[in-house]
């Protein structure tokens, strides 16, 4: 190959979005503008983009040696493509997931396979080669706003999640690139950010996540994140994608920007960031350029082309696998709904208000996103599905009778209000899509109370989305409930509690929201996420019982968000400096690129090892969630008392209840302070019990090894297990802990020596207890 072939395999062939010009005129983008089309490389591009439309990005072919295009498809909750193609008939339409939190709250590591299998069926047979997810960044701060994607505040629960979907998307010959690279935890100026944190809490937090996805699920691709850690472009840092990525972890992949990420295009390929997306061809000479005035070593650009052809080489396309474009959407759908219904949290039930009993046949729906239900996040995160079912459709599915005079208000407010409803101010959500919830209109309180006369139940559903480029607010109508939600929710309770009849709330969420204070007043509060197409659907089958709630939470609920320990940190602050914009030459112009810096100074005490450890009171700690049966928890055994390399423990669960259930175990360890401070409990390891019948129990067992009971020392860069008592605690959340156990290590322990890389440029003044 010559050298401007293999710039064009590391620089990818820019981003074509088929959409309506009146969209198109809005944006920016300049790729478009750089492309000529008359040239062998643009007659090239303009090929390839037609294999599969709608992806996020392709690479260049080169038939000539046998060098096969990939199609990277976005996204973490279903194949994002478009939905029809130009000259074709039919529809394309791929299967809309739930959103990576749900999806996580399941606890089932064998039920994330299956998802993945299911969406890599869909990638495989769409023609796209690399689906870009999961996504496993850290939940760090609620308001992140794209929380909805990423699975947990804890870094366990993330890597094994990640895991279960890796494995089952590349059990189809598709590749994943998981996301972002790292300590991607805001929106916020994220392509400039400077992130400053410890050693200690990048190793234990946000590192181990995206280390436990690598060695358990071994990803084909991973894709840098825009921000700065300590000072350098995660895509710019040869310690993280050389030393520890490869070196440490054992990554035999290739390593893609994010879209439009970094400054600098040759640093990048020479840290061992292989490819450049979207790609432009000003780019392309600039690589050429570097490799003949000795800037890039063409030793190190052939690097980058390996590792992108190894990749090539299990591609389908590579392979000649004709897709057949008719996936199994009907068995998908089935899948979706299953997972959808079992991530589902179920945080109150008052007098066993839920499952609906057999008496119950008419129903009041209030709240706009009963008729219009959220199906997933905006952004790339958003997918085009066929059609998304409201709790309304769900309702009547399962053939319960609407109240017909209060749908009729609320479809008319809807109609009225899309009308006039502007565009969205975020220009990814105008770009890539996604749905914006409707504002709650204005409850007369006697609507409220005819309805309560004529109705068995209510229910009133609570709509929050979130999507890319932005992050939430402390603020009423989105972390906050608005006072036209609160007295919604109160009058309604009133009304039908008047009639000794009970109210029901539904959080169709993209992520946490303030509940403390208003609580107390429904019968139960079943949290739906944002769950899918199959949305209605699967609400109803936890309403009714038929499934019976097995979702726990993977993020904290606090009181309120100032009780957090990120609040004063978040989302960071402006710096001197100049606009960084070099790269807006891949035509992501439209973004900012603004000077900005956050500091982590609540270090290593983030979600439950923050509230605990401080004796902050919290709504809905981590780990919890209802059933409609319960559960004895008993015969705790221990392999040994005493720690050498790993210990191995058994617990017996028995349902205790009337009905069937699953059961989320979690094993939790508090760890002595010696040398290290420590968080109050860390979660170790977790599973989950079948569905068991009453009276049925089953017996789980767990193995802990060292490095799960490390902490990160910095001041020797190693993995170190205290010598000490440790309390092994067995819970159904991190405060309902039901069995515990001592065991002890008699003398320090290493269990891992890593390199020295990724330090602070300055002192930080860290969180202590």
């Amino acid at each position: 190959m010559t050298i401007k072939e293999k710039a064009q395999l590391v620089v990818g062939t820019g981003m074509y979005l088929p959409l309506p010009d009146s969209i198109l005129e809005q944006l920016p983008m300049k790729m478009e503008d750089q492309l000529d089309y008359n040239s062998d490389y643009g007659k090239m591009v303009k090929k390839i983009r037609q294999y599969l439309p709608g992806t996020a990005g392709v690479t260049a072919e080169f038939p000539q040696y046998g060098i096969t295009s990939q199609n990277l498809a976005d996204g973490p909750a279903g194949l994002r493509i478009s939905p029809t193609r130009e000259g074709q008939d039919g529809t394309f339409y791929a299967t809309a997931f739930p959103i990576g939190t749900l999806l996580a709250s399941t606890w089932d590591k064998k039920l994330m396979n299956e998802v993945g299998q299911a969406i890599g069926e869909e990638v495989l047979e769409y023609g796209a080669d690399v689906l870009l997810a999961p996504a496993l960044n850290l939940q760090r701060d609620p308001l992140n706003g794209r929380n909805f994607e990423y699975y947990s505040e804890d870094p366990l629960v993330t890597g094994k999640i990640a895991a279960g979907i890796i494995n089952g998307i590349q059990s189809q010959n598709v590749g994943t690139s998981i996301k972002h690279f790292a300590v991607n935890n805001q929106e916020t100026n994220r392509l400039t950010v400077n992130t400053i944190l410890s050693e200690r809490a990048l190793r234990e937090l946000y590192l181990r996540g995206f280390e436990i996805a690598v060695k358990e699920g071994k990803p084909w691709t991973v894709m840098s994140s825009y921000n700065k850690v300590n000072g350098k472009y995660t895509s710019e840092d040869k310690d993280l994608l050389t030393t520890i990525l490869r070196e440490e972890w054992g990554f035999d992949g290739y390593v893609m920007t994010d879209w439009g990420g970094g400054s600098d295009i040759i640093a990048q390929l020479k840290s061992g960031n292989d490819m450049i997306q979207p790609g432009s061809p000003e780019q392309i000479e600039e690589v050429v350029n570097a490799v003949k005035n000795g800037e890039l070593q063409e030793s190190e650009l052939d690097e980058n082309v390996e590792r992108i052809l190894n990749i090539m080489l299990k591609t389908p396309r590579f392979k000649g696998y004709q897709p057949t474009n008719q996936p199994d959407l009907k068995s998908h759908a089935e899948i979706a709904r299953q997972a959808a219904a079992e991530g589902m949290v179920l945080l109150e039930n008052k007098d066993k208000a839920l499952p609906l009993n057999q008496s119950i046949q008419n129903i009041a729906a209030f709240g706009a996103n009963s008729y219009d239900f959220i199906s997933g996040g905006t952004g790339s995160g958003d997918v085009n599905e066929a059609y998304t079912i409201s709790l309304i459709e769900g309702l009547e599915n399962a053939n319960y009778k609407m109240n017909n005079e209060l749908k009729k208000i609320y479809q008319n407010y809807i109609t009225e209000t899309e009308k006039n409803q502007p565009p969205p101010e975020n220009q990814l959500t105008l770009l890539l899509g996604g749905k914006l919830p409707i504002p709650e209109m204005q409850l007369d309180k006697t609507i409220a109370e005819n309805a309560a006369k004529k109705s068995d139940i209510a229910f009133i559903t609570i709509g929050r989305n979130a999507g890319e480029a932005e992050d939430r607010k402390a603020e009423a109508g989105d972390f906050y409930l608005t006072e036209i939600e609160k007295s919604m929710i109160k009058n309604v309770s009133e009304a039908f509690h008047a009639q000794g009849k009970k109210a029901i709330v539904i959080l169709n969420i993209a992520g946490v929201i303030e509940t403390a204070s208003w609580k107390d007043s429904p019968d139960a509060i079943l949290c739906a996420w944002l769950p899918g197409q199959e949305a209605g659907d699967a609400v109803v089958d936890v309403l009714r019982g038929k499934t019976n709630p097995s979702g726990k939470l993977t993020a904290t609920f606090p009181k309120l968000y100032s009780d957090t320990s990120t609040s004063d940190y978040f989302p960071g602050y402006a710096v001197e400096g100049k606009t960084d914009d070099k790269q807006d030459e891949s035509g992501f112009s439209f973004m900012k690129r603004e000077p900005w810096e956050v500091v982590y100074q609540e270090d290593i005490f983030v979600g439950y090892r923050y509230f605990q450890t401080f004796n902050v009171p919290v709504s809905y700690e981590f780990g919890y969630g209802q059933s409609y049966t319960s559960f004895d928890y008993s015969n705790l055994k221990l392999s040994q008392t005493t720690f050498k390399d790993s210990i191995k423990l058994s617990v017996d669960i028995k349902n205790t209840g009337e009905v069937n259930g699953k059961e989320v175990v979690q094993i939790y360890v508090s760890a002595p302070n010696g040398k290290l401070v420590k968080p109050q409990s860390e979660l170790v390891a977790f599973g989950k019990t079948k569905s068991l019948e009453s009276g049925e129990s089953e017996t789980l067992s767990f193995k802990i090894s060292a490095k799960d009971l490390a902490s990160f020392d910095e001041d020797n860069s190693v993995w170190l297990v205290e010598a000490g008592n440790y309390v092994l605690k067995v819970g159904a959340s991190s405060e309902d802990i039901k069995l515990e156990q001592t065991f002890k290590v008699k003398q320090d322990i290493i269990a891992e020596k890593v390199h020295k890389v990724m330090t602070p440029k300055q002192e930080i003044d860290v969180l202590r207890p």
